[in-house]
Formats: C-alpha cells, sequence, structure tokens
C-alpha cells in the first residue's frame, strides 16, 4: 500500500515544538449579527484589546517558533475595524511571519483598503460564504447586502493577485445548497474552499446539530468536490478518516455510497452536483486533508490575549501578555494533553483513526463539557471498516506514528479565571 502521504499530509514540523498556523481575534467589534457567531461579537472595540504595541509583540512571540514561522491569521470579529490592521501586517512580514486576514463582508471591503492591506504584505484573504444567494447568506449574517460586499471583495481581491479561501459554514439552512455555492466557489475563483462544521459555542448554540448520518454524507461530498476545486474541512477532523477510507476503497474499485452505506442526502448532493455540471474530472491532484487539531499544530490568541487549543475551545491556557506563546503552546497542561496519546475517551479514544483524527476536542467540549469526550457528530463504530489490514499498511507508512501514552492532565487550571467567553 503506498504512503499515507497521498491521502492524509502530515505536519512538516514537530507538532509540539510550533503549531502550523496562530489566529488571533484581533477585535470583536463587526457589524453584523451572523447567526452562529463565536465571538457573540458588538458593535463597538473592546477597550481590553491587545494594543498595537501588544499585537506587534504578540508577532514577534509567532516568529519565535523559529522559521519558517507559523501562518498568522488576524481575524475577528471584523480585523478592519482596527485601523492599525496595515501596520501590523507590514509588521508582520519584517519579522518573517506570513499573515492572512480574515474580514468579515461588509462595506469596509473597499478596493482601495483591499489595496492598502495587499501592499501591506498580506499573504491571503479570508471571506466567508454560507450560501449560493443572497437571500440564504444574508440570512445567517444577519444584514442585507453582505452577499454582494462579500462577492465584489472577493473579485477585487482576486484581480489583485491575492490569494482568496471561501470559508463555507455547514448548518442547516445550507445542506441542500453546498453543490451551489461551490460551483459559485469554482465560477469566481478561490485558492481553497473550506467547509466549518458548526460547533456550539456563541451564538451557534442556538442552531440546530446535524446527525451523524447527514456528517458522513457531507464529508463524503467533500471529498468528492476536491476533483472540482481545492477542498477542506474545519472542525470535521474525521474528514481524514474519510479521505483514508475513499484512498483505499477507490484501489478495491468499491464503491463508497455502499460501502460507507452513505446516506439519502449523499445521493441528493451528488445528483445536484452533477445537474450544475461539477465534474469531478477537473482536478487530476486532490488536496489531501493536513493532520491538524486543536492544540496540535493550531493555537489561537483572543481579542485579550488569552490561548486556547482553538477559537471554539473556550478554556485558557495562559496569556500571551505574561507567558510567551511559545511557552504555553510547548508545556501548558491544555496543550500537551491535547496532543498526548491515550488521552481520548468514548469511541474516539477506541477508534483506529485515532492518530489522524482525533475528532473535534471543540465540539466535544462543546456538547459534554470535557475536551476529551467523542466527536458528537461522528457515527462511525470502530473497527467496521472492512479492509483493516490495507488501513495497517496505510496508517503505519509514513509520518504519524503514535507518541508514548502519558498521564492525563487536567483539562485546565482551575478556577473561573482561566474560563474565557464562548468564541464565535
Amino acid at each position: 500500500m503506498s504512503s499515507p502521504a497521498r491521502a492524509v499530509r502530515h505536519q512538516r514540523h514537530d507538532a509540539a515544538d510550533r503549531p502550523f498556523i496562530v489566529i488571533w481575534e484581533s477585535t470583536r467589534a463587526c457589524p453584523l449579527a451572523c447567526r452562529h457567531c463565536r465571538a457573540e461579537a458588538v458593535p463597538d472595540r473592546d477597550p481590553r484589546e491587545l494594543d498595537t504595541a501588544a499585537a506587534k509583540d504578540l508577532l514577534d512571540q509567532v516568529a519565535a517558533f523559529g522559521q519558517p514561522a507559523p501562518l498568522f491569521v488576524i481575524t475577528g470579529g471584523d480585523p478592519f475595524q482596527r485601523p492599525d490592521l496595515n501596520e501590523l501586517v507590514a509588521h508582520g512580514q519584517k519579522t518573517g511571519v506570513r499573515v492572512a486576514v480574515s474580514p468579515s463582508g461588509t462595506p469596509t471591503l473597499t478596493e482601495e483598503r483591499l489595496r492598502a492591506l495587499h501592499a501591506a504584505g498580506a499573504v491571503g484573504l479570508s471571506l466567508s460564504l454560507d450560501g449560493s444567494t443572497a437571500a440564504l447568506h444574508d440570512d445567517f449574517r444577519g444584514v442585507p447586502g453582505v452577499f454582494r460586499w462579500t462577492l465584489d471583495a472577493w473579485d477585487t481581491a482576486r484581480a489583485l493577485g491575492m490569494k482568496v479561501q471561501i470559508n463555507t459554514t455547514v448548518a442547516r439552512h445550507n445542506l441542500h445548497d453546498l453543490p451551489d455555492i461551490v460551483r459559485l466557489v469554482a465560477e469566481h475563483g478561490a485558492m481553497l474552499w473550506s467547509a466549518f462544521f458548526l460547533v456550539p459555542t456563541g451564538r451557534g448554540r442556538g442552531l440546530g446539530a446535524l446527525t451523524a448520518t447527514e456528517v458522513e454524507d457531507v464529508l463524503n461530498f467533500v471529498y468528492d468536490m476536491g476533483l472540482v476545486l481545492p477542498a477542506k474541512t474545519t472542525e470535521a477532523h474525521h474528514f481524514r478518516r474519510v479521505a483514508l477510507q475513499r484512498h483505499i476503497l477507490a484501489g478495491a474499485g468499491e464503491d463508497p455510497a455502499a460501502a460507507l452505506g452513505l446516506g439519502r442526502l449523499y445521493g441528493e448532493l451528488t445528483d445536484r452536483a452533477a445537474a450544475l455540471g461539477l465534474d469531478t474530472a477537473t482536478r487530476r491532484v486532490r488536496r489531501p486533508p493536513l493532520d491538524v487539531n486543536a492544540g496540535r499544530g493550531f493555537a489561537f490568541v483572543s481579542h485579550t490575549g488569552t490561548v486556547h487549543p482553538s477559537g471554539f475551545l473556550p478554556l485558557s491556557a495562559g496569556n500571551v501578555r505574561e507567558t510567551p506563546l511559545t511557552s504555553i503552546y510547548r508545556t501548558s497542561p491544555l496543550f500537551t494533553g491535547l496532543r498526548a496519546d491515550g488521552m481520548l475517551g468514548g469511541r474516539c479514544g477506541s477508534c483506529e483513526f485515532r492518530r489522524v483524527c482525533g475528532g473535534s476536542r471543540s465540539r466535544a467540549y462543546g456538547v459534554t463539557g470535557d475536551p476529551y469526550a467523542e466527536e458528537p457528530w461522528c457515527g462511525y463504530v470502530p473497527g467496521s471498516f472492512p479492509h483493516q489490514r490495507e488501513l495497517a499498511a496505510l496508517m503505519n507508512a509514513g509520518p504519524g506514528t503514535a507518541p508514548p501514552a502519558r498521564p492525563r492532565p487536567p483539562a485546565a487550571p482551575g478556577g473561573k479565571e482561566h474560563r474565557v467567553q464562548q468564541e464565535r
């Protein structure tokens, strides 16, 4: 069997030494009222935000991980609410940190501002598209006109030569609209399409959960669309399990829908994609998903400087005002615990895919209060995949061997002061 690198990519550097990506919530100020907002964004900036000097120091801390430094993504709220945004992007470029920006779709996304952001050194732009029509997208974002502003900014950024990633929140309102969203992304062009699977935090607690069967159907649809455009998932780590399963089934010449028992939704999405002319023969090379999880290649810094394994996992491991990010990431009990083998409970703990999946620790915490609990939106029964011999060969070839088991530390230091408000 071939190397797992063909199905799942692994981080180039030791995930215990440095993250692949650091996301900074630069502000919670935002003019939108998105129904799923992690940050429960507000109109005005918080006086406790990291100021310009503290933000530059954070960029220096990211650079201290070594070169190549982790990718640094400035998000919010809406980062365009910060007048020092371009100054911070330029500082990142000066210190050797690649900086991308994830703004909200608002009238602030003018050509002038995007041109200035690009000139400051931003390596990419991340935009949200949660429906293929203004009616669907604007209703989800809570403000009329967001759909048009987003498309205009998207086209402008592309014309400027910026790399654009499009993020889609997968929720009940757009389950059947996903093929139409893919067509729109393919038409306008994007470096990457990311399907974000909702985590019950912030305002997202009020949105209905998907069933495990629906999630499985969508994950397999996203996998199919990987031959139409570069595609990934966010907070759906079992997409890596799907990638391994589909890789093996393709080699065996088996129909994935029958072999994996996919449901009606998968058939409906597939039929709609075909009707739209989404040809899976468009791309010859699939973009394999990257093995990153909360605290394992990923770190999130809030607007006040608290550090979390994910923006959707509201347990704090420290504050960059007091402790360097390098130290928090490498030594805090919360981060080391999430990277340790033998920590996961339930089906995740006994699953043969756990080394390259691990489930969403954010969703586990959001549903159960335990970041080590099993993934609530995964219905896979450990050991049920019929090609266990092929899977073992694939898992044991190349990187990804599990580290030795370590004692389970507490999820986070005790006391209310070590928790933060639910994230967006």
